[in-house]
Protein backbone atom coordinates (compact mmCIF):
# COMPACT_ATOMS: atom_id res chain seq x y z
CA UNK A 1 0.00 0.00 0.00
CA UNK A 2 1.21 3.48 -0.85
CA UNK A 3 2.03 5.20 2.46
CA UNK A 4 0.43 8.44 1.22
CA UNK A 5 -2.86 6.54 0.90
CA UNK A 6 -2.52 4.80 4.27
CA UNK A 7 -4.84 6.28 6.89
CA UNK A 8 -2.63 5.30 9.83
CA UNK A 9 0.48 6.78 8.15
CA UNK A 10 -1.29 10.10 7.57
CA UNK A 11 -2.57 10.20 11.15
CA UNK A 12 0.86 9.38 12.60
CA UNK A 13 2.79 11.76 10.35
CA UNK A 14 0.35 14.59 11.02
CA UNK A 15 0.33 14.00 14.78
CA UNK A 16 4.15 13.89 14.85
CA UNK A 17 4.27 17.22 13.01
CA UNK A 18 1.71 18.76 15.41
CA UNK A 19 3.57 17.40 18.45
CA UNK A 20 6.87 18.77 17.15
CA UNK A 21 5.26 22.17 16.52
CA UNK A 22 3.75 22.29 20.03
CA UNK A 23 7.00 21.14 21.65
CA UNK A 24 8.90 23.91 19.83
CA UNK A 25 6.47 26.46 21.27
CA UNK A 26 6.54 24.86 24.75
CA UNK A 27 10.36 25.01 24.79
CA UNK A 28 10.08 28.81 24.63
CA UNK A 29 8.42 28.56 28.07
CA UNK A 30 10.77 25.88 29.49
CA UNK A 31 8.01 23.33 29.11
CA UNK A 32 6.80 20.43 26.97
CA UNK A 33 3.68 19.61 25.02
CA UNK A 34 2.88 16.87 27.56
CA UNK A 35 3.00 19.39 30.41
CA UNK A 36 0.76 21.78 28.48
CA UNK A 37 -1.68 18.93 27.83
CA UNK A 38 -1.85 18.19 31.56
CA UNK A 39 -2.36 21.90 32.33
CA UNK A 40 -5.31 22.01 29.93
CA UNK A 41 -6.91 18.99 31.59
CA UNK A 42 -6.76 20.24 35.19
CA UNK A 43 -9.87 22.09 36.34
CA UNK A 44 -8.50 25.58 36.93
CA UNK A 45 -10.97 26.37 39.73
CA UNK A 46 -11.35 23.14 41.71
CA UNK A 47 -8.41 21.03 40.61
CA UNK A 48 -8.70 17.46 39.37
CA UNK A 49 -8.23 14.19 41.26
CA UNK A 50 -4.92 12.65 40.21
CA UNK A 51 -6.66 9.34 39.55
CA UNK A 52 -8.90 11.04 36.96
CA UNK A 53 -6.12 12.72 34.98
CA UNK A 54 -4.58 9.62 33.39
CA UNK A 55 -7.81 8.21 31.95
CA UNK A 56 -8.93 11.70 30.94
CA UNK A 57 -5.82 12.10 28.80
CA UNK A 58 -5.24 8.49 27.77
CA UNK A 59 -1.90 8.51 29.59
CA UNK A 60 -0.20 5.73 31.55
CA UNK A 61 0.09 6.37 35.32
CA UNK A 62 3.91 6.14 35.36
CA UNK A 63 4.27 8.72 32.58
CA UNK A 64 1.76 10.99 34.28
CA UNK A 65 3.50 10.64 37.66
CA UNK A 66 6.79 11.74 36.12
CA UNK A 67 5.17 14.76 34.45
CA UNK A 68 3.33 15.74 37.65
CA UNK A 69 6.56 15.54 39.66
CA UNK A 70 8.30 17.85 37.18
CA UNK A 71 5.33 20.24 37.21
CA UNK A 72 5.34 20.31 41.01
CA UNK A 73 9.09 20.98 41.07
CA UNK A 74 8.57 23.93 38.69
CA UNK A 75 5.78 25.36 40.85
CA UNK A 76 3.05 24.86 38.26
CA UNK A 77 0.87 22.56 40.38
CA UNK A 78 0.40 21.60 44.00
CA UNK A 79 -1.07 18.45 45.49
CA UNK A 80 -3.76 18.64 48.14
CA UNK A 81 -5.50 15.87 50.04
CA UNK A 82 -8.86 15.05 48.58
CA UNK A 83 -11.40 16.17 51.22
CA UNK A 84 -13.83 13.49 50.03
CA UNK A 85 -11.27 10.68 50.03
CA UNK A 86 -8.17 11.03 52.21
CA UNK A 87 -6.36 8.33 50.22
CA UNK A 88 -6.23 10.38 47.02
CA UNK A 89 -4.96 13.81 46.06
CA UNK A 90 -6.34 16.70 44.06
CA UNK A 91 -3.99 18.31 41.57
CA UNK A 92 -4.44 22.08 41.67
CA UNK A 93 -2.86 24.79 39.58
CA UNK A 94 -0.76 27.43 41.27
CA UNK A 95 -1.08 31.03 40.09
CA UNK A 96 1.91 30.37 37.83
CA UNK A 97 0.19 27.19 36.61
CA UNK A 98 -2.93 29.17 35.73
CA UNK A 99 -0.78 31.63 33.75
CA UNK A 100 0.89 28.77 31.90
CA UNK A 101 -2.50 27.17 31.25
CA UNK A 102 -3.61 30.39 29.54
CA UNK A 103 -0.43 30.40 27.44
CA UNK A 104 -1.11 26.80 26.42
CA UNK A 105 -4.73 27.62 25.55
CA UNK A 106 -3.49 30.48 23.40
CA UNK A 107 -1.33 28.16 21.31
CA UNK A 108 -4.20 25.68 20.88
CA UNK A 109 -6.58 28.46 19.80
CA UNK A 110 -4.01 29.86 17.40
CA UNK A 111 -3.42 26.44 15.83
CA UNK A 112 -7.16 25.81 15.48
CA UNK A 113 -7.82 29.25 14.03
CA UNK A 114 -5.00 28.94 11.49
CA UNK A 115 -6.30 25.56 10.30
CA UNK A 116 -9.88 26.87 10.13
CA UNK A 117 -8.67 29.80 8.00
CA UNK A 118 -7.15 27.36 5.51
CA UNK A 119 -9.81 24.69 5.08
CA UNK A 120 -13.46 24.81 4.15
CA UNK A 121 -16.13 24.21 6.76
CA UNK A 122 -17.18 21.12 4.80
CA UNK A 123 -13.62 19.72 4.88
CA UNK A 124 -13.35 20.38 8.61
CA UNK A 125 -16.71 18.69 9.25
CA UNK A 126 -15.52 15.70 7.17
CA UNK A 127 -12.29 15.54 9.19
CA UNK A 128 -14.22 15.42 12.47
CA UNK A 129 -16.65 12.87 11.07
CA UNK A 130 -13.83 10.56 9.94
CA UNK A 131 -11.88 10.82 13.21
CA UNK A 132 -15.07 10.17 15.18
CA UNK A 133 -15.74 7.06 13.11
CA UNK A 134 -12.15 5.83 13.56
CA UNK A 135 -12.36 6.32 17.34
CA UNK A 136 -15.72 4.54 17.51
CA UNK A 137 -14.47 1.60 15.43
CA UNK A 138 -11.49 1.24 17.76
CA UNK A 139 -13.55 1.66 20.95
CA UNK A 140 -16.09 -0.88 19.74
CA UNK A 141 -13.25 -3.25 18.76
CA UNK A 142 -14.53 -3.35 15.17
CA UNK A 143 -11.14 -3.10 13.47
CA UNK A 144 -9.65 -6.50 14.28
CA UNK A 145 -12.69 -8.59 15.08
CA UNK A 146 -11.04 -11.87 14.06
CA UNK A 147 -8.84 -12.94 16.97
CA UNK A 148 -7.18 -15.59 14.77
CA UNK A 149 -5.20 -13.03 12.75
CA UNK A 150 -1.44 -13.41 12.89
CA UNK A 151 0.55 -10.70 14.63
CA UNK A 152 2.45 -8.41 12.33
Amino acid sequence: MDKDKSIDHQLRATWQAVAKMYNEQAMKHDSTMATAFVLLNIDSDNGTPSTSLGPLMGMEPTSLSRILKTMEDKGVIRREKNPEDGRSVIIKLTDYGKEMREVSKGYVYEFNNRVIENVTEQDLNSFFKVTTIINKLIADKKIYEDNNQKAV
